[in-house]
């Protein structure tokens, strides 16, 4: 299969996953800059390593290729600063200014809570509640079993959900976290 994979096939298979890429680089590496040459990185070497894709499923593959960029990515680079990623920049601007502020302090309150999380439990909520993956892809790709994977969401939902309860914006925990 895979030695008939021409560049198209890479792209028709792995692009549509490019937002969850960044998504998951950019929680990891907690910086906008570093995960878009982390995702870079991680996209040439699944083209590098596309012949040895079985038809698995195409984004866990690929997510779990971004994961192991950006764990080594982060071991080689300790040493940099980091700057911060600024969400006014990527807010809808057709809202009231209350209504984006408080959107705005809302998902800085929730980015500040995920960022507090142990690395471990952070990659399994990022994975499960914004990239909507299974429990066995989320395993796939962090390479431990389903049930330490349900163990570390359901303990990063808690320490978000305290976190968010202690925050100055108490109307934040109002809602139930993942499901």
């Amino acid at each position: 299969m895979a030695s008939t994979m021409s560049s198209a096939d890479f792209d028709r298979t792995f692009l549509p996953h490019l937002d969850a890429a960044y998504n998951l680089a950019r929680l990891l590496m907690r910086n906008a800059e570093d995960a878009e040459d982390v995702v870079q990185e991680a996209y040439l070497r699944a083209l590098r390593a596309f012949s040895s894709f079985r038809g698995e499923t195409s984004r866990s593959w690929l997510l779990a290729i971004v994961r192991n960029t950006s764990f080594t990515w982060l071991r080689n680079n300790r040493s940099r600063g980091h700057t911060e990623f600024q969400e006014e920049q990527h807010v809808s601007r057709d809202v009231d200014p209350e209504t984006q502020s408080m959107r705005c302090e809302r998902t800085r309150a929730v980015e500040q809570c995920v960022e507090q999380l142990p690395s471990d439990f952070r990659e399994v909520f990022v994975l499960r509640e914004m990239e909507a993956l299974s429990y066995r892809e989320i395993a796939a790709i962090t390479g431990v079993p389903a049930g330490t994977v349900m163990s570390r969401l359901a303990r990063a939902r808690a320490r978000l959900a305290g976190c968010l309860k202690s925050s100055p914006h108490k109307n934040l925990a109002g809602g139930r976290i993942g499901s």
